[in-house]
């Protein structure tokens, strides 16, 4: 490979800096969610289609191969690479909806959710339903012509697609859409142009390629180049926009693509079908596919013995005797209630033929059809998180005739024993004959290498003779490049062939990738995982955390956290010391100091991996002794420290901007950006006491008012007096619903806790949980009365404190509830009608979101106003206590986009549920935002 000239690339993007080339970057962005590793020499942030056209032009000047990635979800290697790394994902995520829902034009970098929630208002959806929605974005699922459980090959990429902007090899950019897209292909890329047509000439007049094409294409298929595009069109622009439908980043970029959508069934059904084995499974799915099923899942007996153990698992699967079941998973949609209930009418009447194992019925229940999607759905993240530490998952898709689908797992499962495969759990699409089975090793050593291999090349004939392809959804990526040729024969490969060398001549766009000479070219580069810390060795780098991560625009992702800890042992291992310096010099800041330890990655990953808990351990182990002093007296002294820093507030709220900032900065340069707050001129003055006198008569529950009450004080006091906080309003809503509060003795030298753990203080979060702990005992009478705490951060913290406490024998546990829940259950109840206001803009928090809270959060925000909005770009800002007054440039990325979103809404008031929260989108948006318990006092007055 030729020498990489970064000038060149520096040259075609606006900005230098997109250009990275420093260890941290190359390291952190090398992985994506397969087995393979590469490392890059740049990775270059593409700002648009331009940039894009300029990089690909700069990388064939230098012969240096290019690849593009977006949302990093594929499984089979082909968005690696050892050249130039372009992310598309960071600037690519406009979505224009068309025709009322009817069509939409979409850019790379949005994921699949994303454009779903904007389609959902007008009822309509995106066709591919891949199992990674929530992180693939629309660049992969072109590349990959992603399918998913439910479109089958009826509304897959291939078919859903209108047109699309496509920038190829040479920079030319093309809309294959526009009225002159025909003009300016063949006169821009004549050879390209003539050599499709030459093509689809040589396809259609041979017999047998039009035949074999026929066959592979009629299921789903992600082998190789799309050929039946070469059959399905007859200009060359159509047949070009179809090849690049699955190419996998071989032959152009895609900078935008419309597709028409499909309507939105809001009603479903569904039922776990157990039968005594795989092939009386087998023999249900035409009658099952007959019915209008709308999903077919398939588990083995393996998938079932581990399902059994999953938490929330249906009786059906929890109490059988598992031997040599499988179960499919069935489910109705439908756009009314009258025609589900036709459906399952229809689904239930074959059940006494077909010879279940066990009793069967179709639930429309919201939470029971959720268990059954949580057992097919964790089965990956069972099998994957419980692993052998050091060893990498490797996931693979197989489809064949459904009428062999049957033998087919049988077969496997004799290989899996043939070559010493355990736990490796048959599941998939049975309605396509597509199924996924994961196998797990070290993948390192020649033995495992050569097991491997001989595994494969078993799995290869078993497929090949039963007419399948050996890749349904994932891609041929890297790991079949070299079967291509087998499952296609000569000439349709030779046909392949000819496509690259048309759009790439110079070979430059991700090479090694759909198609390799090399034999062994899928043994080869396969990444290695070096045990590091026990929160994150289960991580399998799928990325699903990565959209929900608030640092994901601006340092890392809590993916590139983990693999990056794992460059920097593979270096020690090594013995690279120069490389393990060179990532550690960035990785206190790009990880540690940006993480806002909210938790949210937790709420997206399979394997439940908190990457906030591993920075926690990180910054515990860097907090030197000084600090953790510092921070234990603190613990001791809380009240004094609270009530110092709401004075200091009050003081500096009340003087001139230019008389802070100096002495601020200077004391941030001295004693460093992540120990002294930046402070800005929309903070609040300081709060007031949290202690109340003990009431009279009976009581209701305990009270515990958040300290950040009393370090800021509520939003928009200095203009209003009547503005009091949510602990004013939080007892007027109690005594109007006739419930009476008890706020702890000593209350203002209380606190969750979670300064301390998020600082990775632990001498001080130990002094202040047995404090906080004692006092709640009291207050509680020993765990009678519930504690109710009007900060959802807070809410979270003292539940961790309250788990972590282990009762006395006898003793009641602890019972924690945020104000939110409180009000929804006990407050609307007893309120009589008020009025309401027009509109409400929504902050939920992360802490909400984990705790489970949205529900009622939006119940009591559904009682403030007629018209709630919580904006689709929402996500947690990154506040996270005063992480965002230590590195304001965090939120003020982790917000961006939800703010400019909740500009435009011109809500009537804006609401959230955690102070520090309320703070962080009042400086992103320049509104004031409030508890919703303070707007729903006001209303109710």
């Amino acid at each position: 490979m030729a020498p990489l000239d970064l000038a060149g690339l520096r040259l075609a993007v606006q900005d230098p800096a997109q250009v990275k080339t420093r260890a941290i970057d190359l390291h952190a962005n090398a992985h994506d969610a397969s087995h393979f590793l590469l490392i890059p020499q740049a990775v270059v942030t593409a700002g648009n289609a331009a940039e894009v056209g300029g990089l690909l032009r700069a990388s064939a000047a230098q012969g240096v191969p290019l690849t593009f990635r977006s949302g990093g979800t594929s499984l089979s290697g082909q968005a690696v690479t050892d050249g130039v790394l372009v992310d598309v994902r960071r600037n690519f995520r406009n979505i224009d909806v068309l025709d009322g829902g009817a069509r939409v034009r979409v850019q790379p970098g949005v994921t699949v959710r994303a454009l779903n929630a904007r389609l959902a208002r007008y009822g309509r959806k995106f066709g591919p339903d891949p199992a990674s929605e929530a992180a693939c974005t629309i660049g992969g699922v072109v590349a990959n012509n992603s399918s998913g459980m439910n479109c089958g090959t009826v509304d897959n990429t291939y078919r859903t697609l209108e047109s699309l902007t496509v920038v190829l090899p040479s920079g030319t950019v093309i809309d294959t859409g526009a009225p002159d897209a025909d003009r300016k292909l063949r006169a821009l890329e004549p050879d390209l142009y003539a050599g499709l047509a030459r093509l689809a000439d040589r396809v259609r007049n041979n017999a047998d390629s039009v035949r074999r094409i026929r066959q592979q294409f009629s299921m789903k298929n992600t082998m190789g180049y799309g050929l039946n595009s070469l059959l399905d069109f007859q200009g060359p622009v159509d047949i070009m926009a179809h090849l690049i439908v699955g190419s996998e980043g071989t032959l152009g970029f895609v900078a935008e693509a419309v597709f028409r959508t499909i309507p939105r069934l809001p009603h479903a059904a569904a039922a776990l079908l157990v039968f005594p084995d795989l092939e009386a499974a087998n023999s249900a799915l035409p009658a099952l596919v007959e019915t209008g099923a709308a999903t077919v899942e398939l588990m083995d007996a393996l998938s079932l013995k581990v399902g059994q153990v999953l938490k929330g698992t249906p009786p059906v699967v929890r109490d059988l005797a598992v031997s040599d079941h499988a179960a499919l998973l069935v489910e109705y949609s439908a756009g009314s209630a009258a025609q589900l209930a036709e459906l399952r009418h229809r689904g239930e009447g074959i059940l006494p033929g077909l010879g279940l194992s066990a009793p069967a019925r179709f639930t429309g229940d919201s939470r029971e059809r959720g268990q059954l999607w949580q057992l097919r759905k964790g089965l990956y993240a069972s099998v994957a998180g419980a692993r052998p530490r050091g060893t990498t998952a490797l996931l693979e898709d197989i489809v064949v005739p459904v009428s062999v689908l049957g033998r087919t797992c049988r077969e496997l499962i004799r290989l899996f024993d043939k070559h010493s495969y355990s736990n490796s759990v048959i599941f998939g699409h049975a309605k396509d004959g597509n199924v996924h089975f994961m196998l797990t090793d070290g993948f390192a050593t020649t033995a495992e290498l050569d097991r491997y291999s001989a595994f494969t090349e078993d799995m290869v004939d078993l497929v090949l003779a039963e007419g399948g392809s050996l890749k349904a959804e994932h891609g041929t990526g890297r790991v079949m490049a070299p079967y291509v040729r087998r499952q296609y024969g000569d000439e349709l490969y030779d046909v392949m062939r000819t496509i690259k060398q048309l759009f790439d001549p110079a070979a430059m766009l991700n090479p090694g990738v759909l198609m390799d000479e090399d034999p062994l070219a899928h043994l080869r580069h396969i990444k290695t995982v070096p045990p590091v810390a026990a929160e994150v060795d289960r991580c399998v780098s799928c990325g699903y955390c990565e959209p929900v991560c608030p640092s994901k625009d601006i340092t890392l992702t809590p993916r590139q956290r983990i693999v990056t800890l794992r460059a920097i042992e593979s270096a020690r291992l090594a013995g690279d010391t120069a490389l393990v310096k060179e990532l550690e010099k960035d990785y206190g800041y790009e990880s540690v100091d940006t993480c806002a330890v909210d938790g949210m990655c937790q709420t997206a990953c399979p394997v439940d991996i908190n990457t906030g808990s591993l920075v926690k351990s990180l910054r515990t182990a860097d907090a030197g002794p000084l600090a953790n002093g510092a921070w234990n007296a603190a613990a001791r002294h809380w009240e004094g420290v609270t009530r110092g820093a709401s004075l200091a507030l009050t003081v500096v709220h009340k003087l001139p901007a230019a008389a802070i900032a100096p002495p601020n900065k200077a004391a941030r340069a001295v004693l460093g950006a992540d120990t002294v707050p930046l402070y800005s001129a929309e903070l609040p003055g300081g709060g007031s006491v949290r202690k109340r006198p003990a009431p009279a008569g009976d009581v209701d529950a305990v009270y515990f008012p958040a300290c950040v009450g009393t370090m800021f004080g509520p939003a928009g006091a200095e203009s209003n007096a009547e503005e009091r906080g949510v602990q004013y309003s939080f007892e007027q809503l109690c005594a109007r619903a006739g419930l009476t509060l008890l706020v702890p003795a000593g209350i203002d030298g209380l606190c969750c806790g979670t300064p301390w753990s998020s600082k990775g203080m632990a001498a001080g979060q130990t002094t202040m949980r047995e404090k906080t702990l004692a006092a709640l005992r009291e207050a509680t009478r020993d765990g009678e009365l519930p504690i109710v705490c009007d900060a959802s951060s807070c809410t979270e913290g003292l539940r961790q404190a309250v788990e972590s406490e282990l009762p006395a024998a006898g003793q009641r546990a602890l019972r924690m509830v945020d104000a939110v829940d409180f009000a929804a259950e006990h407050i609307l109840p007893r309120l009589s009608d008020h009025r309401k206001l027009e509109s409400l803009a929504l902050h939920p928090t992360c802490s909400s979101t984990r705790m489970g809270l949205n529900d009622a959060l939006g119940a009591v925000a559904g009682a403030v106003a007629e018209r709630v909005e919580i904006p689709e770009n929402w996500g947690c800002c990154a506040f996270a206590g005063d992480r965002g007054m230590l590195h304001p440039e965090l939120t003020a990325s982790a917000t961006a986009k939800q703010a400019a979103e909740v500009a435009d809404l011109g809500a009537a008031a804006h609401v959230s549920c955690n102070r520090t929260c309320e703070l962080g989108m009042t400086r992103a948006t320049g509104a004031q935002y409030r508890h919703v318990l303070e707007v729903l006092e006001e209303l109710t007055r």
